[in-house]
């Protein structure tokens, strides 16, 4: 193992351990908000995750999950919602690495992800190379899709 990958492992354990966002969404009282539950029936992990995006600008304020899984599923939620938190992401914009994190964990690898796009996320690279794995990692994404899904229809 490089040390690299050892980072990675060490990263995706520690988010597991003491994840971030998990909790209740707080969100202004003009705020867009919507919550999604998705479930992996192939391990039983599953995860409720809610947005708060701001009617104006279009800005995700707010990410708060709730889930119970494996330490695959819970790190990528976590360092979803870190993402999130830093980068003060458009729906937009959070498309976009949905798409970005979407092509690197079914690219079995074939493909250097942009970490400008994914920051902490690249670290989930490896599971790529999982094939029963991948639906752990992108858990929490697909939920997130499907939150921006509603608060489109919503500001529609």
């Amino acid at each position: 193992m490089s040390a690299l990958d050892g980072l990675y492992q060490e990263l995706i354990l520690d988010h597991s351990k003491r994840p971030v966002g998990k909790g209740e969404l707080a969100a202004a009282a003009d705020a867009v908000t919507a919550s999604h539950h998705e479930f992996n029936p192939s391990c039983g992990d599953e995860i409720d995750l809610s947005i708060a995006v701001d009617p104006e600008s279009g800005i995700v304020e707010g990410l708060a999950w709730e889930g119970q899984g494996c330490s695959i599923s819970m790190a990528s939620a976590s360092i979803l919602s870190q993402l999130l938190r830093e980068e003060r992401l458009t729906v937009d914009e959070a498309q976009v690495r949905i798409d970005a994190f979407r092509e690197m964990i079914q690219s079995r690898g074939a493909i250097e992800p942009d970490e400008d796009l994914l920051g902490d996320a690249v670290a989930l690279q490896g599971v790529s190379q999982f094939v029963m794995r991948i639906k752990c990692a992108m858990l929490g994404w697909v939920a997130l899709e499907a939150d921006l899904k509603q608060v489109a229809a919503q500001r529609a």
